[in-house]
């Protein structure tokens, strides 16, 4: 099945066996932003998790909006636990590579990160980006809140409206809550891979329609002067 010309995702069953724990320390702050990797988070804060295909340029596309308080990259969706990087190239975890978006809301609203997200890559090509082809690629949204869900969805229908008047196919992404498909780190190196720090003139294989998706462009709501 792995070596079958189109990319197809394991059952269960067919995954990697995996590991209780991760075999490697998570660094313990963001090389750009400067704050911590791990939760828990501050208070007042809120997380967002997506996949739009090689999870280093993804990743930056996310922490250079204003509101988003630290990125980390990881693996989502599948069945294995704790997976390697090489575990997941392999095509037998079913995992996607995901960016884990931790934002304050008062300042960002998840519409407008859900705009960066279907305007960064493009959502129709299933099990790849560009020349990036494997399940690890696929587009995905995770959801946390009841919220976030009903938002994703109006956003891939309304998106979807828009590029089938641009001559594009149907939306691939898979949109499901992130309860029961957990967030599993990458190793410390693939963290904020193309920062200046580290590789800024770095492969990025990620790259959008240019087709405007008609969400998100609502002001963040204002903070509530009377709860200071």
């Amino acid at each position: 099945m792995f070596l079958s010309r189109t990319p197809e995702l394991p059952t269960p069953e067919q995954a990697l066996r995996g590991r209780p724990e991760a075999q490697f320390q998570l660094p313990e702050r963001h090389t750009v932003l400067g704050n911590p990797l791990a939760g828990p988070y501050p208070d007042g804060l809120e997380v967002a998790d997506f996949g739009l295909g090689c999870f280093w340029g993804a990743e930056r596309k996310f922490w250079q909006q204003d509101g988003v308080w630290t990125t980390l990259v990881g693996y989502q969706g599948g069945h294995t636990p704790n997976p390697t990087y090489e575990e997941v190239c392999s095509g037998r975890t079913g995992h996607t590579e995901a960016v884990r978006v931790v934002y304050d809301p008062r300042q960002v609203s998840y519409e407008t990160l859900l705009k960066l997200f279907w305007e960064s890559h493009d959502p129709t090509q299933g099990f790849r980006q560009g020349n990036d082809r494997g399940t690890q690629y696929r587009s995905a949204i995770y959801t946390h809140t009841p919220s976030q869900a009903t938002a994703a969805d109006t956003s891939r229908q309304a998106y979807q409206q828009v590029l089938t008047g641009s001559g594009y196919g149907e939306i691939t992404t898979e949109v499901l809550p992130s309860e029961g498909r957990p967030f599993y780190p990458a190793e410390s190196y693939h963290q904020q891979y193309l920062s200046e720090a580290k590789n800024p003139g770095g492969y990025c294989g990620i790259g959008g329609t240019g087709v405007s998706c008609p969400i998100g462009v609502a002001a963040a709501p204002e903070p509530d002067e009377t709860a200071k």
